[in-house]
C-alpha cells in the first residue's frame, strides 16, 4: 500500500479537490487492491474507513432476512463509499461488496470527518456526490418496479461501462441476477436477447459491449436520467 502523487489522482471525486484540501488527504491515503467479492462494509457495521474506487466498481446492496440481496446503487471512479459516515449515520443498512475488481484509495473515517467539518470545498463536494447517488438509488427503485428486464439490464451495463476503462466487463450471469434482484434464468434470456440483436457478446462470465449506441436505445430513461444528474452535479 502507498500513497497518492498528485499525479496518480483517478477517482473524479479526488481529482475535484483543489490542491490545497488534496494535499490534506495525500499522506493518508492508501492505494489498495479491491479484489472481486471484496466485502467493504456488512449491514450494521461501524465504519473505520471510506474508499475511493479507482479502476474497482463496488455495488451496494439490500439484504433480505432469507439472504436475498438487491442492488441499489453503484460506485465507481466517480465516488466514494461510506456516505452513511459523513451524513451523520456512522453505519448503513446496506453491505458494499466489491463487483468489479480493481485498485482504490482508503481513507480513515476520522480524517474524512475532519475535513468534512472544515465546511470547505470537500464539504460541498461530497454533498453533491450524495444528492446524484440518491438520484441514482430513486431511479434504480423506479426502474426496477416499472421496466422490463432487458431495459434493467441495458442500464446496468451502462453505469457499469461508465465507470471502467473499455467496453468488456467481468461478470457471471449468477451475479448479474443477484445485483438485480431476479432470477438468473431471466438474466440468461435477456442477456440473450442482446447478444442476438448484436448489442453485446457473451462468453465465460465476460460481457463485452459491441454497440454502445443501440444498447443506450435500448435502454429505457432511467439510465440517461441518472448520467444527467451525474453531469450536472459533478466535474467531469
Amino acid at each position: 500500500m502507498k500513497a497518492p502523487s498528485m499525479q496518480s489522482k483517478h477517482n473524479q471525486l479526488l481529482a475535484a479537490l483543489p490542491v490545497s484540501e488534496f494535499s490534506r488527504f495525500v499522506p493518508y491515503l492508501e492505494m489498495i487492491d479491491m479484489p472481486l467479492g471484496m466485502v467493504l462494509y456488512e449491514s450494521g457495521m461501524q465504519m473505520e474507513h471510506v474508499y475511493f474506487p479507482c479502476t474497482s466498481i463496488v455495488t451496494l446492496l439490500s439484504m433480505m432476512e432469507n439472504g436475498a440481496s438487491a442492488e441499489i446503487a453503484v460506485v465507481g471512479n466517480e465516488g466514494v463509499v461510506g456516505i452513511s459516515l459523513f451524513m451523520g449515520g456512522g453505519s448503513t443498512s446496506s453491505r458494499a461488496v466489491v463487483q468489479s475488481a480493481g485498485i482504490g484509495y482508503r481513507l480513515k473515517a476520522d480524517l474524512l470527518m475532519e475535513e468534512f467539518s472544515r465546511g470547505g470545498s470537500a464539504h460541498h463536494l461530497l454533498l453533491r456526490y450524495v444528492q446524484a447517488l440518491i438520484t441514482q438509488m430513486a431511479q434504480t427503485a423506479a426502474c426496477n418496479r416499472h421496466h422490463s428486464l432487458d431495459q434493467q439490464l441495458c442500464r446496468w451495463l451502462l453505469l457499469s461501462l461508465d465507470r471502467l476503462h473499455g467496453n468488456e466487463l467481468v461478470m457471471t450471469q449468477e451475479l448479474i441476477a443477484n445485483m438485480l434482484g431476479v432470477r438468473r434464468e431471466g438474466v440468461t434470456e435477456a442477456a440473450g436477447h442482446l447478444q442476438k440483436d448484436g448489442l453485446i457478446s457473451y462468453r465465460r462470465g465476460r460481457i463485452k459491449v459491441l454497440n454502445r449506441d443501440g444498447l443506450e436505445k435500448r435502454s429505457c430513461e432511467c439510465y440517461a436520467v441518472v448520467k444527467a444528474e451525474y453531469d450536472r452535479l459533478l466535474p467531469g
